[in-house]
C-alpha cells in the first residue's frame, strides 16, 4: 500500500503542477528577448504583449506534441550510437565548469590539456557512449573560438556520440561548416543527427537571445537540443518545490513550442537542473535532497508530456573529493536512473556546484556509476542461479569458495570495485587516493586515438584557419 500511495502522491502532484502550469504560461506568459523568436511566435498565433507571450494551454500542448519520444543521435562509431527516449538511461559528462579542483583541494583555471585529458577518460568508460561538450572551459583559448576549439578536440580525440557548446549564431555556424566536413552534407546532418547541446533558459520565465541563436542553429541544422531550466527554490524560483517544478515546466515548455515552430518535428530533450538553495548565503545546493525530488519530478513530467528527459548527475556541492561528494552523488545519480532518465548530464566529475571538476571526483563517480548500475541490475533467479542440490549437498558443514558454481558465476555476478578499499590495508588513509591515481593512469595508458580521416581533419582546420586560430595551437590540440 505504500508504494501504491506513493504512486497515487506523485500522479496527482503531476496533473497539479500541469494545471498550475497552463494558468501560470497564459497569464504571466513566457519573455522571448530575440527579435526573431517574436517574429515567430506571432506568427503562429500566440497573444503577445510586446515580446512576452501568452501561450492558451490548446497552443502549447499542440507545439509540444510535434516532439519526438524517441530518437536516435549516431556516433563515428556506430557502437556508440544512442537512442535517447523511452526507459534507455544514458550518461554523457559534465558540462559548464570554469575550474578544476586539483588532489590538495585548490582550484585553477581549466586548461585545453585538461579538456583533452577528460576527453581520453570519458573515451575510455565504457558507461559512456557521449562525450565532448563544455566538459570544462578553457582558459588558455581564445573566447571566440572557443567552442569550436572544443568541438575539434573532442572529434579528434573520441568517435562517440559528440555533445557540443553553445553560443552566438555566426560562431555556431562556423562548427556546423566543420560538422558537415566531417558527416557529410546539411541534409546528411538532418537525416543521422550527430550531436546535441543544452540550450539554457532564463528564470523566471524568460528566454535570452544568445540561447536562442543556439536553438535556431541547432534546429536549421536538425541536431536535438536539450531544453533546460536551472530554477533555485527559494532564490529564482519559489521555496516550494511544487512551485519551483510549475515555473520549470512553464520555461521548458513555452521553449520547446518555439522550437517545434521552427521545425516541427525537432527533437528536444526535457531538461531540468532546477533544484535547492542555501537560503543563508544564497548558493546552489545542487547534491541536496531537494535536487535529487526535483530531477524525479522533472522525468515525470517529460514523460507525462511524452518527450525524453534530462537532468541530475553525480553532482555534488563539496568542495573537494570527500564523503560530501560521495552521499550527495550516489543520491542524485541513484534517482535519475532510478527515474529514467534518459540523458543524465554532469554524470561525472562535478564539485562546487558545478563550479569545479575534478579528475579525482570523475574516478569517484565512474565508480558511482558501476555501483547503481549493479544495483538496478537486480538478480536473476532461473537456471542454476538458486544451486539448491548444491546448498542441499553442503548442509550445515559446507562452503562455497571452491565449488565449480562459484567458478562459474564470480566474475559476472558481484560488482569487482576498482576504487573501494576492503581487506588487508596497509595505508588505510590513502589507499582511496592510491587506488584514484592508478585508475586515472591505467585508463590514460590504454587509450588508443580513434582513426581520423587526414582530409576530414583538414577541412575542419581551413574553418578554423579562416577564423584566425594559430595553426599551432590546432598541432598541439592534436598531440595530446
Amino acid at each position: 500500500m505504500i508504494g501504491g500511495s506513493a504512486m497515487t502522491k506523485e500522479r496527482i502532484n503531476i496533473q497539479r503542477i500541469h494545471e498550475a502550469t497552463m494558468e501560470l504560461v497564459e497569464k504571466a506568459g513566457m519573455k522571448f528577448h530575440h527579435p526573431e523568436a517574436v517574429e515567430i511566435l506571432k506568427a503562429h498565433g500566440i497573444r503577445m504583449e510586446g515580446n512576452v507571450a501568452h501561450f492558451t494551454e490548446e497552443q502549447l500542448m499542440y507545439w509540444v506534441r510535434k516532439a519526438p519520444a524517441t530518437f536516435k543521435i549516431y556516433a563515428r562509431n556506430p557502437k556508440y550510437d544512442m537512442v535517447i527516449g523511452g526507459d534507455r538511461v544514458n550518461c554523457a559528462p559534465a558540462y559548464g565548469s570554469p575550474f578544476i579542483s586539483d588532489q590538495d583541494g585548490k582550484t585553477r583555471d581549466a586548461t585545453i590539456e585538461d579538456y583533452v585529458k577528460f576527453t581520453k577518460l570519458f573515451h575510455m568508460n565504457q558507461n559512456f557512449d557521449m562525450n565532448g561538450g563544455i566538459i570544462c572551459m578553457p582558459d588558455d583559448v581564445p573566447v571566440d573560438n572557443a567552442t569550436l576549439l572544443m568541438f575539434y578536440a573532442a572529434f579528434t580525440h573520441s568517435d562517440k556520440c559528440m555533445f557540443a557548446g553553445s553560443g552566438k549564431r555566426e560562431q555556431l555556424e562556423a562548427m556546423f561548416e566543420m560538422a558537415k566536413a566531417a558527416y557529410g552534407s546539411e541534409e546528411d546532418l538532418i537525416a543521422y543527427p550527430r550531436f546535441t547541446t543544452i540550450v539554457n533558459v532564463n528564470t523566471p520565465l524568460q528566454f535570452a537571445e544568445g540561447m536562442t541563436e543556439t536553438l535556431m542553429t541547432f534546429v536549421k541544422y536538425g541536431q536535438p537540443i536539450i531544453v533546460a531550466a536551472c530554477d533555485m527554490a527559494g532564490t529564482t524560483a519559489p521555496i516550494t518545490l511544487a512551485g519551483m517544478m510549475t515555473l520549470t515546466n512553464a520555461e521548458v515548455l513555452c521553449t520547446i513550442a518555439l522550437a517545434e515552430m521552427i521545425r516541427p518535428g525537432t527533437p528536444v530533450i526535457y531538461g531540468s537542473q532546477s533544484t535547492g538553495s542555501n537560503l543563508r548565503n544564497g548558493a546552489i545546493t545542487s547534491g541536496s535532497p531537494e535536487g535529487a525530488i526535483a530531477y524525479k519530478y522533472a522525468a515525470k513530467l517529460a514523460k507525462y508530456y511524452g518527450l525524453p528527459c534530462r537532468g541530475g548527475g553525480s553532482v555534488s556541492d563539496a568542495k573537494v573529493v570527500d564523503a560530501q561528494a560521495g552521499y550527495e552523488s550516489m543520491l542524485t545519480f541513484m534517482v535519475c536512473s532510478q527515474s529514467e532518465m534518459n540523458l543524465i548530464v554532469h554524470a561525472a566529475g562535478i564539485l562546487d556546484g558545478y563550479n569545479c571538476i575534478s579528475f579525482e571526483k570523475l574516478m569517484l563517480d565512474f565508480q558511482v556509476i558501476d555501483y547503481v548500475k549493479r544495483y538496478l541490475k537486480d538478480i536473476e533467479s532461473d537456471g542454476d542461479r538458486i544451486p539448491l542440490e548444491l546448498m542441499i549437498s553442503q548442509g550445515q558443514s559446507g562452503q562455497y569458495l571452491t565449488e565449480e558454481h562459484t567458478l562459474d558465476y564470480c566474475r559476472e555476478e558481484p560488482l569487482d570495485p576498482f576504487l573501494s578499499v576492503s581487506g588487508p590495508c596497509s595505508d588505510p588513509k590513502n589507499q582511496f587516493g592510491i587506488n584514484i591515481d592508478k585508475a586515472i593512469a591505467a585508463s590514460l595508458e590504454k587509450y588508443k586515438m580513434p582513426d581520423n580521416d587526414p582530409a576530414v581533419l583538414e577541412k575542419m582546420r581551413a574553418v578554423l584557419l579562416a577564423r584566425g586560430v594559430d595553426p599551432a595551437l590546432l598541432d598541439k590540440i592534436e598531440a595530446l
